[in-house]
């Protein structure tokens, strides 16, 4: 079993792996094994759920003209490292991956958000094979064909491919769009994936069907705004089951819920029009379950980060959905030490946090970012007081997620496996995304269980972050 360290920060989901492929719980089109002689491609993924999804598209094309996944350095013939650019040290940590895959393989392909940035990745790595940003697929298969030319078997490939995935068979991400409309002030994400592209509903619909017919049991709808969905396309309708369905989130959400998975709503921004999606999961058509990145709650800092949501109004917006629907749960995140942040400001934050009660919080300290709006603002805040902000943060936030959590002891919830070993299993509440949130651990009676199963558990203790319970 493993524990869940609060590790919440907003550009990590998935640990970082060349080896997903090889994972026994993977999905057994992601570690194929090679003919003699076939190419051989490695994956690095870094960053969020919507790389992940970049990462599992390229290699799903790659397979289908002929290459095979590798699930070590030393077996491939070249590495893509998709890498990730939202913070600073998060740009680090790509560059550091992007120096490892040079040291045990030597034939690296950069994509991802940092490769907006070729000249800062060439300076530092000169010696990589190419460069391209994110969801640019082409390019990068291009670029893997220059450096392992495809040799297809007529026989066994060239057919249509189901897709790859990296994340175990019982879960995937389903990206509804791409880029985002907003400006805030501390991103550069638009200036590095674009203006917001929804993908029509019929399409994401087919995906999901194909997902859940391949045995998914929870889908993961992903964006970087899932509630503006659609809003490119004026929320167009297109046909489906003898109806019709709008590119909208509402639309989207109740077509997906028909289809007996759990559906799990991230990266929602509070708009007045989420509240149509609270009666759909009250209903239990999609789960109970809403991301919403707040990032602070006192008007004069969210006007500085050029926000579209006012605290006040936010909780009053809490109170709508607990009242429609009681079961909710809310995770967000947060960031402290924003240029010109008050100590007056900072305590509003805590003091919103102890009103909005939410279930699961992250927090980061700010960060200036080549490029981003913020750089420019007066006052920014030392980083002794950022880090003994975020201490505070984080101890209050710790102590509401202890309190919900132990109100839950006693309390029968459905929950779903994610791993069994020798010493039990680990499981997560529908309460839970997978990754980012809290586990569900069972110690006894579990030797029966497998990835992917739906348990109801009898919750008899509670930590800061998980819970453990017997089924």
């Amino acid at each position: 079993m493993r524990a869940n360290p609060p590790d919440l920060r907003p550009d990590r989901a998935p640990a970082p792996r060349l080896d997903a492929q090889a994972r026994p719980d993977a999905h057994p089109d992601a570690r194929p094994d090679a003919r003699p002689g076939q190419p051989r491609v490695g994956m690095v993924s870094l960053g969020c759920p919507k790389a992940l999804v970049d990462s599992e598209r390229i290699l799903t094309r790659l397979r289908a003209e002929g290459y095979a996944v590798s699930p070590d350095y030393a077996g491939a013939d070249t590495v893509i490292v998709n890498t990730c650019g939202f913070l600073d040290s998060a740009k680090a940590e790509s560059l550091e991956a992007i120096g490892e895959a040079l040291a045990e393989n030597g034939r690296v392909i950069v994509t991802g958000c940092l490769g907006a940035d070729e000249a800062l990745i060439r300076e530092s790595h000169p010696a990589v094979l190419a460069v391209t940003g994110p969801h640019q697929y082409e390019a990068v298969l291009d670029a893997v064909h220059a450096a392992v030319p495809p040799k297809p078997d007529p026989f066994l490939d060239l057919l249509p491919a189901s897709a790859v995935h990296l994340t175990p068979r019982h879960y995937s991400y389903l990206k509804i769009s791409e880029g985002c409309n907003h400006k805030c002030r501390f991103c550069i994400i638009p200036d590095m994936r674009g203006k917001l592209v929804s993908r029509p509903a019929h399409a994401v619909l087919r995906e999901a069907e194909r997902l859940v017919a391949a045995g998914v049991k929870e889908l993961l709808v992903i964006s970087q705004d899932t509630s503006a969905y659609g809003v490119d396309r004026r929320h167009d309708a297109h046909p489906w089951k003898g109806g019709e369905v709008r590119t909208h989130i509402t639309d989207l959400a109740r077509a997906l819920g028909q289809l007996g998975a759990w559906v799990r709503l991230h990266y929602v921004y509070p708009y007045p029009h989420v509240r149509e999606l609270i009666p759909l999961m009250a209903e239990g058509l999609i789960l109970p379950y809403l991301d919403i990145p707040f990032q602070h709650s006192h008007p004069d800092v969210l006007r500085r980060m050029a926000r579209p949501a006012a605290g006040a109004r936010t909780l009053e917006e809490i109170a709508r959905w607990r009242a429609a629907c009681p079961e909710i749960v809310l995770r967000s995140t947060f960031i402290v030490g924003y240029p010109g942040e008050t100590e007056a400001e900072f305590r509003h934050l805590l003091d919103w946090l102890d009103e909005a009660r939410l279930d699961r919080v992250g927090c980061f300290r700010y960060e200036n970012v080549k490029g981003a709006r913020a750089n420019a603002l007066p006052d920014h805040v030392p980083e002794e007081v950022k880090e003994e902000r975020w201490q505070r943060f984080m101890e209050k936030a710790q102590g509401i997620s202890a309190a919900r959590l132990a109100a839950r002891v006693g309390t029968r919830i459905e929950a779903v496996v994610d791993e069994v070993d020798a010493d039990g299993a680990t499981c997560r509440s529908w309460a839970d995304a997978p990754e980012i949130d809290g586990n569900l651990f069972i110690d006894e009676d579990f030797a029966h269980l497998k990835p992917g199963d739906r348990v109801t558990v009898t919750v008899d203790e509670a930590g800061d972050y998980d819970l453990w319970g017997r089924i």
